[in-house]
């Protein structure tokens, strides 16, 4: 499923412990993770050594990459390394649709204060523009990441974004032989600002419901059997939390959207708050045009 890795890398700790993570996918799918380093061309990283222009950036950018080759050789697995100059997010998105890589691995925020915030912001930018998926992990200190996954959990509101995001996870899961959370959340703040909303609470349940069923439908075709609904009322972000707790999830897999307007504004939150907040990888899957 996974043949070409891309994994953005910055040196820090959060950067060097989902290598491990990526390492453990490589190994399951037997892939080449690609290292890639981006010296951010909108800091001013020049400077003279000895009478001769350096990028202070791309120089520190060997020196990182050289520790993940040196661990991805101590993981026992295939690596190719790159180190290129612009602006991180969209470099790192253009490359990976560039060089065809099958999904983006990174943490959600680097070092602490100011920095912690930048390179945040960079992921989240990442998932948002990216039409190749794009798996982030917070990398906090309590958190343990888990491979192979055994509990996925894929939300839906049976829209055409979810759909083909979960198409993407029934894909990972049949590849795991992992079971499949589907979770359909009735938020009535949220679909009531939408122009689709059914306003009938009854029917909003309903819908709900059918857009559950129509992917457990869809998991067959996939070979996935072992399938649990749950169709939930509340904040969609705070019942997915909550879903990712009692059901012991390993990832979540789900769409944002590349449209513009308010299904753009208003599914991409949902992604990038859930990003921010689930305590355990997500995938993201942008519906493209």
């Amino acid at each position: 499923m996974y043949d070409d890795i891309l994994l953005p890398f910055d040196g820090t700790d959060e950067a060097a412990n989902i290598l491990h993570h990526a390492g453990e996918i490589a190994h399951w799918a037997d892939a080449t993770i690609h290292v890639l380093y981006v010296a951010d061309t909108t800091r001013d990283s020049v400077t003279v050594v000895e009478g001769n222009t350096v990028d202070a950036l791309v120089q520190g950018g060997e020196e990182i990459i050289e520790e993940a080759e040196e661990t991805l050789r101590t993981l026992g697995v295939d690596y190719e390394s790159d180190i290129v100059q612009g602006n991180p997010a969209p470099t790192i998105v253009e490359y990976a649709e560039r060089y065809d890589h099958d999904v983006i691995v990174m943490p959600t925020h680097g070092r602490t204060g100011i920095s912690r915030h930048l390179i945040g912001s960079v992921s989240e930018k990442v998932v948002r523009l990216s039409s190749v998926p794009v798996l982030t992990a917070r990398m906090q200190p309590d958190e343990q990441l888990t491979f192979p996954y055994e509990n996925i959990l894929i939300p839906t509101d049976g829209s055409a974004s979810a759909t083909h995001a979960a198409q993407h996870g029934l894909s990972l899961a049949a590849a795991l032989d992992a079971t499949v959370h589907v979770l359909s959340v009735v938020d009535d703040v949220l679909l009531s600002l939408d122009v689709r909303a059914i306003t009938s609470s009854q029917e909003l349940e309903q819908a709900a419901t059918e857009a559950v069923d129509d992917l457990v439908s869809e998991a067959e075709t996939y070979g996935v059997t072992d399938t649990v609904r749950h169709v939930e009322h509340g904040p969609i972000i705070s019942e997915m939390l909550d879903c990712i707790e009692a059901n012991d999830i390993h990832v979540v897999t789900m769409g944002t959207t590349g449209r513009r307007g308010t299904d753009r504004i208003l599914l991409g939150s949902v992604a990038e708050k859930t990003v921010r907040s689930a305590p355990i990888p997500v995938i993201t899957v942008r519906e493209t045009e």
